[in-house]
């Protein structure tokens, strides 16, 4: 696969929890929250990617573009200095006749930089992670992610993910470490097979580096409010999703976040959206 294309869309897959179109709306859910995935700001990269298919087995690679800047919409085409690099093998199995996989992602993020270390020494009272920035710092990160059917109508998904935390988010979210599942429930039982109502958690995290960052009064590119007191952030999802008819989904979403952005001092939050999803 060429071109300017969705690295989430190759990546990183699961059947219960991957389409915020019509499943989870949560980034978190979407994919693996500390894979900092290659992308513009609106989520997509000027990539090759090779896949092979053999038997049960999945292997693929992918070597993308990564932005000139954090977040921003303007890609750099000097791979000698900033790149994105992923790799992920994919178990396809069954049991009791009920399909599953297990999922293993790999990422190497090479780019400008900044390093939350370097910016508090450098202003312990205000620092910024821009200051700072450098080529060739690196981000790197591993990720588990299962699925597994249950019964024809039952499903559920597992993920974690882990990221060195050393230097800044480049692409995705400010997430270094996180834990998610859930389950999803087809509506055969109300005589409504093609509706999917789901439920899922997150716990997600930081390294020492970016709190300590953070609390001394540093901003990223979503989060910074001049101070923190840590706390892992917690978030549920309750969703369902209703066919309309064929390629038309109505769903409504409720999200309840604890200690969101890493912060004790703030929140809960609850979070209520609706969703219309036409494929023509």
């Amino acid at each position: 696969t060429v071109g300017k294309i969705c690295m989430a869309d190759l990546f990183d897959n699961n059947r219960y929890s991957h389409d915020p179109r019509t499943q989870f709306l949560s980034w978190g859910l979407m994919d693996n929250g500390a894979w900092d995935y290659s992308a513009n700001v609106r989520g997509y990269t000027p990539a090759f990617a090779v896949e092979l298919f053999k038997g049960r087995n999945e292997f693929r690679y992918a070597f993308s573009l990564l932005p000139e800047e954090a977040n921003v919409g303007t890609m750099n085409w000097d791979i000698g200095k900033s790149r994105g690099q992923m790799a992920e093998y994919v178990h396809n199995y069954k049991v009791g006749g009920h399909p599953g996989a297990v999922r293993v992602l790999a990422f190497l993020n090479t780019a400008g930089m900044g390093n939350y270390r370097e910016s508090i020494a450098l202003d312990p009272t205000a620092p910024s992670i821009i200051a700072t920035r450098e080529d060739g710092r690196t981000k790197w990160g591993i990720g588990l992610n299962a699925e597994q059917e249950f019964t024809k109508d039952l499903g559920g998904f597992l993920r974690e993910g882990w990221n060195d935390g050393t230097n800044e988010t480049w692409c995705f979210t400010e997430i270094d470490q996180q834990v998610s599942g859930g389950l999803a429930l087809n509506g055969t039982l109300w005589h409504r097979p093609k509706d999917v109502v789901g439920l899922a958690f997150i716990v997600s995290g930081i390294s020492d580096a970016h709190k300590d960052y953070l609390a001394a009064g540093g901003n990223g590119f979503i989060l910074g409010d001049g101070a923190l007191t840590y706390a892992y952030e917690k978030l549920a999802e309750f969703d369902y999703s209703c066919a309309l008819r064929d390629g038309i989904w109505l769903s409504g979403a409720y999200q309840f976040v604890a200690d969101p952005g890493y912060n004790s001092a703030r929140g809960p939050v609850n979070v209520f959206s609706l969703r219309l999803h036409a494929e023509i």
